[in-house]
């Protein structure tokens, strides 16, 4: 182990300041153990062997949700470890020693910005690239991790590079022990790549995103460009990078100790009944890359789960199961004070000369809290998505909290010279929201960002323009994200309503007088004879 080894000899002061760096980030003692495990114990070096095969990742034939399979992924994975050992661990006689081993992680893993860590994931991804004899069209200026780089991507490049992010994150995640076993399963992240052709590309007015093979799309990203995208759309897709790091050596230390245990996914991972979902795997990682929070890691969850839908927990409410309508949606959401994740799917027509075409689309919202019955809005924080084709994040802008709208009718159903809106609605002003869906769930309106303070500026549908578009609802889901504890109190609640709802429901007949008394009767006798004088008894 690096700390007793280092105990023979007087402690340099790079070492001090490389374990310093290192207990920053909370690693320091995953990495005494993993140097321990992996290192010779006559040398106290580790050799670039054993470092790469510790950072190994390999799949012969991934699954995939979407049509898009390169031939040259899996070779891609191939290179990934000896990349990551080539660019950050450096050889000293031997092999690498503690500070070498405590440098190369600082280097990849250690507390920086967001776009360095960027950097550093591109760095990855052009020499593995590179290595697979695939081309590349990035340069970069020097060696230090904040050095500029040139060139640009193709979509397809993206694609890669993507999927190269979900596969270390799928690793991690769904298996403890050194060998994964079982399938890959790559997720449909096209909305996600025509998200960064659409921000970052030159593309004209007549691109159709509901109809295009990204694979084949001859349009060049400059990476500078690509850079600012994934600032604001993904700012923690280097995190895929570094969680592999750690992970891979967890599973070092725990192979070696003979605990592992597999928690891989087993059986049919094709993932058929997700894609009936509104929420597939893709859509849930693109939504959990937009923040790092709680959140973020319960959407992740969903993600990695053996299948998405049996997660009854967090699916409160499915319009295609439960029913359409404020009614039956507030009969399954009520008492749930937690995230709540809100996604809608719709369809609207575009008319372009003589015809006419049916286009579907899905936008989202999340919120910090559950919904409450309010004729104003509320809310203290969310985001506003758009989810497909092509996915955006819209967070807030500092400038109003009309963050959550949800009106059902009063009990009382009193007059109401100016009745607000039944429904529920994201963003925008009373009668001008961002996003609103009637009480029926039938009909969904998205307006210009013109009429919204509250969210930040961009269409959400493609092609919108200033005028409202309407479209008609084909699904609605709500996902709670406030994990065990919020679905515990909603189900505590849900018994309280059941038992009060069966009490108002048992009627004592006793408590009632006798009909020949009740003013039902006499109402009753004045409607057959209005004219008949009733003699009152004193």
């Amino acid at each position: 182990m690096g700390a007793s080894s280092s105990t023979e000899q007087p402690v340099s002061a790079e070492q001090r300041e490389l374990e310093s760096l290192a207990a920053s980030t909370v690693a320091l003692p995953l990495l005494q153990k993993s140097f321990s495990k992996l290192s010779d114990p006559q040398t106290h070096t580790i050799s670039i062997q054993t470092l790469q095969q510790c950072f190994h990742l390999s799949y012969e034939d991934p699954v995939s949700e979407s049509q898009q399979k390169p031939e040259s992924f899996p070779r891609l994975l191939d290179h990934l470890g000896s990349s990551i050992v080539d660019l950050f661990f450096m050889p000293e006689k031997g092999g690498v020693n503690w500070i070498g081993f405590l440098r190369g992680y600082v280097k990849c893993c250690g507390r920086m910005s967001t776009s360095m860590s960027l950097n550093i994931l591109l760095r990855i991804f052009a020499m593995a690239v590179k290595k697979s004899g695939l081309p590349s069209n990035l340069e970069f200026q020097s060696e230090d991790a904040d050095c500029k780089i040139n060139g640009s991507f193709m979509p397809s490049d993206l694609l890669l590079l993507l999927w190269m992010c979900w596969a270390m994150l799928w690793n991690v995640r769904t298996s403890k022990s050194s060998e994964r076993e079982g399938k890959l399963l790559l997720p449909d992240i096209d909305h996600l790549v025509l998200s960064a052709v659409v921000s970052c590309g030159e593309v004209n007015s007549s691109f159709d995103v509901w109809d295009c093979d990204v694979m084949s799309l001859d349009v060049q990203l400059p990476v500078g460009k690509f850079l600012s995208w994934a600032l604001s759309t993904t700012p923690t897709l280097s995190d895929c990078f570094t969680q592999f790091v750690t992970g891979r050596l967890q599973i070092s230390v725990i192979a070696e100790d003979g605990a592992g245990s597999s928690e891989s996914i087993s059986g049919d991972i094709s993932s058929k009944a997700s894609q009936a979902l509104l929420l597939t795997r893709g859509r849930a990682w693109a939504v959990s890359l937009g923040s790092r929070s709680t959140v973020s890691e319960e959407i992740l969850k969903l993600c990695f789960s053996s299948d998405i839908d049996g997660t009854d927990d967090n699916l409160l409410y499915r319009s295609l199961a439960h029913g359409k309508g404020l009614n039956r949606f507030w009969s399954n959401v009520g008492g749930y004070h937690g995230p709540l994740l809100i996604l809608i799917s719709a369809n609207s027509e575009e008319v372009y000369q003589d015809n006419s075409k049916s286009r579907k689309w899905i936008v989202g919202a999340l919120t910090q809290q559950g919904f409450e019955n309010k004729d104003t809005y509320y809310g203290s924080s969310g985001n506003l998505y758009a989810i497909s084709p092509i996915f955006h994040v819209f967070s807030p802008s500092g400038k109003e909290k009309n963050f959550v709208y949800s009106h059902l009718h009063p009990t009382g159903r009193v007059y109401e010279a100016h009745p607000k809106p039944v429904g529920i609605a994201f963003g925008g002003t009373t009668t001008n929201e961002r996003i609103f869906m009637d009480e029926d769930f039938a009909k969904l309106i998205v307006r210009h960002h013109a009429m919204d303070k509250t969210f930040q500026h961009g269409p959400l549908i493609p092609n919108q323009g200033f005028l409202p578009v309407e479209g008609s609802i084909s699904e609605v889901e709500v996902w709670g994200l406030g994990g065990k504890h919020a679905k515990e109190v909603q189900n505590s609640y849900k018994k309280r309503e059941e038992l009060f709802t069966e009490q108002r429901r048992k009627v004592d007949l006793k408590t009632f007088a006798s009909w020949e008394d009740s003013p039902e009767k006499m109402m009753m006798d004045m409607m057959g004879d209005p004219n008949r004088v009733q003699r009152e008894d004193r």
